[in-house]
């Protein structure tokens, strides 16, 4: 049993420096720069289209990585290079700020599809795990302390290699979809609740209730100004396909209550066989759930994407959320289509 009386620097222990991977097929590491951005996207693009061709990372999403203060290029990455000098491995090692109830370092990256199956991603991944336990055990909080990744049921090698680390499956996520050909049901907010456009001068409320809503859902801490900036002023989040949710409470003050939130990445339209969007974030403050709230956000959102021609719109959800979120969704039309997994080591 984790005694989170003490801290993690006192939990985690001796957190050694990661030993730089070696292997015939890969000429040479180093740590990435901006400079490597493309390169990194480019493998990244070649990893998504084998693993997961419904969703690729966006060039400006690895950007973004670079540009925040809490990542350390020269200690939280590495890349693998081949003779000619392209970029056939990444592994990074996010540890985001904000750790409120949970601390969490988070390895994202891959290797090649042409060079896998050789060992090169077991040692990187050796390299990412021996870093992110250097980031839990450089905190003094006594907040439990998660190593957290994902794999798609797709790639199972990816799974496999988590395994065989010692991360352990902790929770599936399902991939839903609804298509737009089918009438998206009009639904009427309750009494007191006005449904608006999100507008960039209630992102600050929004941002604010997205982390009260979320603090009960499964590994999701606040995020940083840093965070939400780069999600709401991303290239492909859509204004046009989000909404909010206004209450009036008994003081008559009118406040944010909910809202959902949506990207559409054209790049992805191809792979992925249709054209729509991806609802990111969906959320009702706890205090004014059951009130329909989240269908009628859901509806403006379904009404949005038709009158704009989408053939479908996705999302992602917890299997197991305790906000009854998966019921929600199959109501309104929603499919599942693909899972992913949940892979964490806890200190």
């Amino acid at each position: 049993m984790v005694d989170y009386e003490t801290s993690l620097t006192e939990r985690v222990g001796d957190a050694p420096a990661p030993v730089v991977p070696s292997h015939p097929d890969v000429a040479g590491w180093r740590a990435a720069t901006e400079s490597d951005i493309d390169g990194i996207w480019q493998l990244r693009q070649a990893m998504g289209e084998v693993d997961h061709p419904n969703y690729l990372t966006a060039r400006g999403a690895i950007a973004a990585d670079f540009g925040y203060s809490h990542f350390h290029p020269e200690l939280d990455s590495l890349v693998g290079l081949n003779q000619t000098g392209r970029i056939v491995a990444v592994g990074m090692v996010m540890f985001p700020p904000r750790q409120v109830t949970l601390a969490r370092s988070l390895p994202i990256g891959g290797v090649h599809p042409l060079l896998r199956g050789r060992g090169i991603g077991r040692q990187l991944l050796d390299w990412q795990l021996a870093r992110a336990k250097q980031q839990l055990a450089s905190s003094a909080s006594t907040v439990p302390g998660w190593i957290l990744t994902y794999a798609d049921e797709r790639s199972p090698q990816n799974a496999a290699l988590f395994e065989h680390a010692g991360l352990s499956l902790a929770r599936y996520f399902l991939t839903l979809e609804r298509p737009l050909d089918a009438p998206a049901r009009a639904i009427d907010p309750a009494d007191g609740i006005r449904i608006a456009a999100f507008t960039t001068e209630a992102s600050a409320e929004v941002h604010a209730a997205r982390d009260d809503a979320f603090m009960d859902h499964w590994g999701s801490q606040p995020m940083s100004d840093e965070n939400w900036n780069a999600f709401v002023g991303g290239k492909w989040f859509r204004p046009d396909l989000s909404f909010v949710a206004y209450g009036t409470d008994r003081a008559n003050i009118e406040q944010v209550v909910g809202f959902v939130l949506s990207t559409a990445n054209e790049n992805v339209w191809a792979t992925q066989g249709f054209t729509g969007s991806y609802i990111d974030l969906v959320g009702v403050l706890s205090g004014w759930r059951g009130r329909h709230i989240a269908q009628s956000l859901l509806a403006a959102q379904l009404a949005a994407g038709q009158a704009l021609g989408h053939e479908r719109v996705t999302l992602a959800v917890d299997s197991a959320s305790p906000t009854g979120a998966l019921g929600l969704y199959t109501g309104m039309g929603f499919v599942p289509t693909h899972k992913k997994m949940a892979y964490s080591l806890e200190f």
